[in-house]
């Protein structure tokens, strides 16, 4: 009896830990700035396909709107910053944040890096990711409101062949035919934002929706 009380005082601590769940994400100070508008700027691009930037900026304005804000559209802040002599989303970034409220009107602004973008082949397996990692930043007074990260795989959808080895090889080589021809890593770049965006831990609903104010519930 004394060595399993010894036992289970010895467990108790680790089944304590195991039971501690992540506290919920601090929405106070993105509560108090209460944006109504963003301006998502050109992503930086940390992946070695080129096409990450355009795609992953493209697919962000959709989730953003659906969320409830108005959002400063991505031609147009294209246009504003080659005219202003602006030619990469590292030198964007690095405008100062008031700069960035006067010549867009703007209240808060996106900050997004593109870790992965495009497809992998190892022997007999393929995989095309997207990962993504963003901050929101208000612009009136440079406060961080929120960060965030996101990554979606076509691993998630893949099941196991049947048709072992063989079947491998021939799905890895379509794989890779369909991805050379086409932006495969492009859909994913839609849903990663998506989750990024509204899924759990996302930015709270925007003033244009009836859910103003409340986090998004469920992942994407």
């Amino acid at each position: 009896m004394k060595r399993r009380g010894l036992i289970g005082a010895l467990l108790a601590p680790l089944l304590l830990c195991a039971c501690v769940t992540k506290p919920p994400k601090d929405y106070s100070q993105f509560q108090r700035a209460h944006p109504a508008s963003i301006l998502v700027l050109p992503p930086i691009n940390e992946s070695p396909d080129v096409k990450a930037t355009p795609a992953v900026w493209a697919s962000t304005t959709r989730p953003l709107a659906e969320a409830g804000y108005y959002v400063v559209p991505v031609t147009l802040a294209d246009e504003t910053f080659k005219q202003n002599g602006v030619t990469t989303s590292y030198d964007a970034q690095q405008i100062p944040a008031d700069k960035l409220r006067q010549f867009f009107g703007a209240d808060a602004a996106l900050y997004v890096t593109v870790r992965e973008y495009g497809s992998s082949y190892r022997v007999i397996v393929s995989e095309t990711a997207v990962q993504v990692i963003a901050k929101l930043v208000d612009l009136r007074d440079g406060a961080l409101l929120w960060e965030g990260t996101a990554r979606a795989s076509s691993a998630e959808q893949q099941q196991q062949s049947q048709g072992g080895a063989i079947g491998l090889l021939v799905q890895a080589l379509v794989a890779q035919i369909v991805s050379s021809t086409t932006d495969a890593a492009y859909n994913y770049a839609g849903v990663a934002n998506a989750r990024l965006i509204g899924g759990s831990g996302g930015l709270l609903y925007g003033p244009r929706s009836p859910r103003s104010g409340q986090p998004p519930a469920q992942p994407r």
